[in-house]
C-alpha cells in the first residue's frame, strides 16, 4: 500500500506541532488545559496547513482563551516548526477547533445514564 507524501507530512506535522505546544506552554501566554492536536491537513502545494485542535479546559472560558492564544502564537509555532522540519517551506498554520473530545464526553455521559436507567428497571 502506497502512502502519499502529504499524508506522511500530515502525521509528521501533527506530531511536531503537538510537541512544540507541549514544550512551549510556558512561552505562550494564555495556554491552559489539555490541548490535543487531533489532525493536520497540509495543502498539496505545502503553503498552508489547517491544524485541528481539541482543548479540554476547566471551563468553557479557559478553552476559548487557550484557542485564542494558539491563534496568536501561530507564527511562533511555525518558526519553531521550521527549525525542526528540514523542508524548503513551512506552511502557514490555521487553527480550528475540533469538538470531538467534548462530543465524546457528552456521548459517554448519555450512555452511562441509559445504562443506569436500564439497571434500575
Amino acid at each position: 500500500m502506497k502512502v502519499s507524501r502529504t499524508s506522511r507530512l500530515n502525521g509528521e506535522y501533527q506530531k511536531e506541532i503537538s510537541e512544540i505546544i507541549r514544550l512551549g506552554k510556558d512561552k505562550m501566554v494564555g495556554l491552559g488545559g489539555l490541548i490535543s492536536v487531533t489532525e493536520v491537513d497540509v495543502a498539496p502545494d505545502l503553503k498552508t496547513a489547517i491544524v485541528y485542535v481539541s482543548i479540554y479546559g476547566k471551563n468553557e472560558e479557559e478553552s476559548k482563551t487557550s484557542f485564542k492564544a494558539l491563534q496568536e502564537n501561530a507564527g511562533y509555532i511555525r518558526h519553531r516548526l521550521s527549525q525542526v522540519m528540514r523542508m524548503r517551506t513551512v506552511p502557514a498554520l490555521t487553527f480550528r477547533m475540533d469538538g470531538s473530545m467534548v462530543y465524546g464526553a457528552k456521548m459517554d455521559e448519555l450512555f452511562k445514564k441509559i445504562h443506569k436507567d436500564t439497571d434500575e428497571e
